[in-house]
């Protein structure tokens, strides 16, 4: 029966996120909303909403470890997971928007939350601030897309099929595809999250392993199939939009209101501040260059990120099972690896910038 929840609730996945991302990007347009604000906000928000959810429920049962785990790993497992599934499907265009504004918010705020947990704790009164600042960059958002010039409006316009104004009946029908997309990924998550738990709790792991693995990723898997049927139906702001929005959603809305449930705040554990909150900090730095080169997502550096997912998840089970390989594959990483990326990194940075700069003293 546990696997025929698994199956069933990645159906009502794929289900879902179809009619979320048809519904809202044609319900943004036709408001003059730009898709990637919708990525930023609808979708991203409605598809974190498993993590809110499961979160605020570990919160007040006392389980911060699953909560801390679930916002930390659901990000790791967006950045690197899903972008680089998305990218390794189809190369993924980068609005420079993301670049100026979202990208450096998502490592401010998974600075903000690294510093504030520092002590050990998430505190109400960080908690507030962190959600004060998601109401904030939401409402920043809303008005800018407002603003934009008649221009870039037509060209959203073209570019979904929306030049005419729609009748109040396909607007009603547009929500209606969003309201049942959202209803049917938080259906389907809520399966596979209760199945996949059952079967990590009987394998005996704790309770930070569980909430950064089968439960982080579990609550994401409405982002992954929102980002990469965004993706192939050709929403490529969405699909990148949806992983930054999710990402910022996770670590201001869901830290923060979690911490607001939460009787006495939440426990940061020891082990998260020492490797996997600098993990998922690092991870949001590396969309800096990478999203900077040529603004778009190659399927090479996708590769790269599914890659690094892999080795992250691979260390947590090394160090859960203490096997004795442990020691090599840290030093493999730490000595070669990382390093190796890093400077492959730079150069590429350096290059598209030598590239921009002489494509500008042309013009």
């Amino acid at each position: 029966m546990t696997i025929v929840w698994l199956i069933a609730g990645f159906v009502l996945l794929i289900v879902g996120a179809e009619a979320l991302v048809r519904g809202s990007s044609r319900l943004a347009a036709s408001m003059g909303i730009s898709p990637l604000v919708v990525g930023l906000t609808v979708v991203a928000f409605g598809t974190s909403s498993p993590e809110l959810a499961v979160s605020i429920k570990a919160a007040l049962a006392g389980q911060a470890d699953i909560t801390i785990g679930n916002v930390v790993g659901s990000n790791i497992f967006n950045v690197l997971f899903i972008l680089g599934l998305s990218a390794l499907i189809t190369p993924l265009i980068v609005s420079q928007q993301l670049l100026r504004l979202d990208v450096p918010l998502m490592i401010l705020a998974s600075v903000a939350v690294l510093a504030l947990g520092a002590d050990g704790t998430l505190g109400r009164w960080d908690s507030l601030a962190l959600f004060l600042a998601l109401i904030a960059y939401t409402v920043f958002l809303i008005l800018q897309s407002r603003r934009e010039v008649k221009e870039v409006k037509d060209a959203y316009d073209s570019a979904y099929g929306l030049e005419q104004p729609r009748s109040l009946l396909q607007v009603a029908a547009n929500i209606g595809w969003s309201v049942a997309g959202l209803a049917l990924l938080m259906v389907g998550a809520a399966w596979l999250v209760d199945a996949a738990v059952a079967i990590a709790r009987h394998l005996g792991l704790s309770e930070l392993i569980v909430g950064l693995t089968i439960v982080a990723a579990g609550t994401s898997l409405p982002e992954v199939a929102a980002s990469v049927v965004a993706g192939l139906r050709g929403e490529r702001d969405i699909a990148v939009g949806n992983v930054i929005g999710s990402s910022l959603f996770n670590l201001l809305g869901v830290a923060g209101l979690a911490g607001l449930f939460a009787p006495n705040g939440l426990n940061v554990p020891a082990a998260a501040l020492r490797f996997d909150i600098p993990v998922m900090v690092a991870a949001a730095v590396a969309c800096l260059p990478i999203f900077f080169t040529g603004y778009c997502i190659a399927r090479w550096e996708g590769a790269l990120f599914l890659g690094y997912y892999i080795a992250y998840t691979l260390y947590l089970i090394l160090d859960a099972a203490g096997h004795d390989g442990l020691g090599a594959f840290r030093a493999a990483m730490t000595g070669f690896v990382i390093p190796l990326t890093a400077v492959t990194l730079a150069v590429v940075s350096l290059r598209a910038l030598r590239h921009k700069r002489r494509n500008a003293m042309k013009d």
